[in-house]
C-alpha cells in the first residue's frame, strides 16, 4: 500500500490550486503530495469568470477582462461601469499549464491517472482506493462526488445551474468588446430561470451561454437552438462555431462540510464551495484554499474548517423560493439590479458586504417572498 502525506483526489481548480498553494509554502517541501484524477488536464474542458478590484495572482493567465457588465430583463436593462472592479475570464487550458509547469519544479509533488472508486476514513489515516491500487495518507482533499446523498435529502433544495456555451467567430465586427452581459433575461423563460451570458472577447468572436437556474436538465438540442435564436435575433448569422462548452453545477445550501473527518476534506464543489445562489467559484476557491492551506499547516482539526456565514442563509431562502416558484428568478434578478448599483451586488455576491449593507439591498428586493420564506424554515 503507498503512502503519501496529502493526496489531492480531482485535478480541478480547488485540487490544483490547494497544490499550488502547497507547492508555493516550504511548509510542505519534505512533504509527498500525490494528485489523482482520471484524465490528463491539458485541455480547454470549461471556463471560469470572477471579478476583482486590482491585478491578483491570475491576472496573467486572464485571456480577456470588462469594465463594464449589461443586465437585461423585461423589467430593467443597464449598462453600467464596475470600476474598481473588473469582469476577467479565465480558460481552463491556461489555467493547467500555469499551475503544471510550477509543479514540475517539485519532485515531492506527483500527478497520477487513476480512477477513484472511493475515500475510507480509518482510526488515523484515510484510504483512496482506485481500480488498480489503495492509496494510504493522513489527509485527503477531495472535490470527487462519490454519492448523492445531496440529491437524495428533502431540507435543502437543489437546483442546477445548467448550461450549454457556443463560442462563435463571426466574419463581421459585432461585438463591443469593453462590455460583458452578465444575465440577459429577455430570452423567454418557460417556466424558469433562464438567461443568455455573454462574453465578448474580441470584436467578431465571443461565448454566448444558455443558462439556466432550474432543478431539471434539458436535452442538448434544446440549448442549442436557443442560443442559434438568440443569434439570429441580434442579426447575427455569418458565424461558425469555434469551441463549445457544457457544464452543470448544483446549486443548493446541504451542509457538504458536515462530510469532513479527521483525515479528509472535501473541496471544491463537493465541499460547499461554490456559490449556492449563483454557481460562481472560482474566486470563493482562491481564497478557501488560501484558508485551508493555512488551517493544515497550523495543525487544526479538518471538521472545524467550514464556517457558516450570514450568506449562507441568504442563500437558503432564494433556494427556497426558487425550487417553489422556478419562474420568478428573472423578476428577482431584475429589482435587485434595478434598485442597487452593480458594484454593490458583485461586493453582496463576495459575501463582503456588511450586516447593514444587506440590509439595503435586501429591502430594495421583493422582500414579502423572503420573509415568508424565512418564516416557513422557522415554523
Amino acid at each position: 500500500m503507498d503512502y503519501y502525506d496529502y493526496i489531492i483526489v480531482g485535478g480541478g481548480a480547488s485540487g490544483l490550486m490547494s497544490a499550488y498553494r502547497m507547492s508555493k509554502d516550504v511548509f510542505f517541501d519534505d512533504k509527498t503530495i500525490l494528485i489523482l484524477d482520471k484524465v490528463k488536464k491539458n485541455s480547454n474542458d470549461r471556463t471560469w469568470c470572477y471579478w476583482e478590484t486590482e491585478n491578483d495572482e491570475w491576472n496573467d493567465i486572464a485571456s480577456a477582462s470588462w469594465k463594464n457588465i449589461i443586465f437585461k430583463s423585461e423589467l430593467y436593462k443597464t449598462k453600467e461601469s464596475i470600476a474598481p472592479y473588473r469582469y476577467k475570464m479565465i480558460r481552463s487550458k491556461d489555467f493547467y499549464s500555469k499551475i503544471f509547469t510550477h509543479l514540475k519544479t517539485k519532485p515531492n509533488i506527483t500527478f497520477q491517472l487513476a480512477n477513484v472508486l472511493d475515500i475510507q476514513q480509518r482510526v488515523d489515516t484515510a484510504e483512496v482506493i482506485t481500480t488498480d491500487t489503495i492509496f494510504k495518507t493522513k489527509t485527503v482533499l477531495n472535490s470527487i462526488f462519490f454519492n448523492d446523498a445531496y440529491k437524495n435529502q428533502t431540507i435543502y433544495p437543489v437546483l442546477q445551474q445548467h448550461f450549454v456555451g457556443f463560442f462563435i467567430r463571426t466574419k463581421k465586427n459585432y461585438f463591443d468588446e469593453s462590455a460583458a452581459t452578465f444575465m440577459d433575461f429577455t430570452v423567454a423563460q418557460k417556466g424558469n430561470t433562464r438567461f443568455m451570458y455573454v462574453l465578448p472577447y474580441a470584436k467578431n468572436e465571443a461565448l454566448f451561454e444558455y443558462t439556466l437556474f432550474s432543478k431539471e436538465l434539458l436535452p442538448y438540442d434544446h440549448y442549442k437552438s436557443e442560443i442559434e435564436k438568440y443569434l439570429k435575433d441580434k442579426n447575427i448569422t455569418d458565424y461558425e462555431i469555434i469551441e463549445k462548452e457544457q457544464g452543470s453545477i448544483p446549486m443548493t445550501s446541504y451542509k457538504f462540510w458536515k462530510n469532513n473527518s479527521k483525515n479528509i476534506i472535501h473541496i471544491g464543489t463537493a465541499g460547499g464551495w461554490s456559490k449556492a445562489s449563483t454557481g460562481f467559484t472560482f474566486k470563493n476557491t482562491t481564497n478557501k484554499t488560501v484558508q485551508l492551506i493555512k488551517h493544515i499547516q497550523e495543525g487544526k482539526s479538518l471538521t472545524k474548517f467550514h464556517k457558516v456565514k450570514k450568506f449562507w442563509l441568504y442563500d437558503l431562502l432564494l433556494l427556497d423560493i426558487l425550487s417553489q416558484q422556478n419562474e420568478l428568478g428573472a423578476s428577482i434578478f431584475g429589482k435587485m439590479f434595478q434598485r442597487n448599483h452593480p458594484n454593490q451586488i458583485l461586493k453582496f455576491l463576495d459575501e463582503e458586504t456588511s450586516f447593514l449593507e444587506d440590509l439595503k439591498i435586501q429591502l430594495k428586493m421583493p422582500i414579502k417572498l423572503f420573509i415568508n420564506a424565512l418564516l416557513k424554515r422557522i415554523f
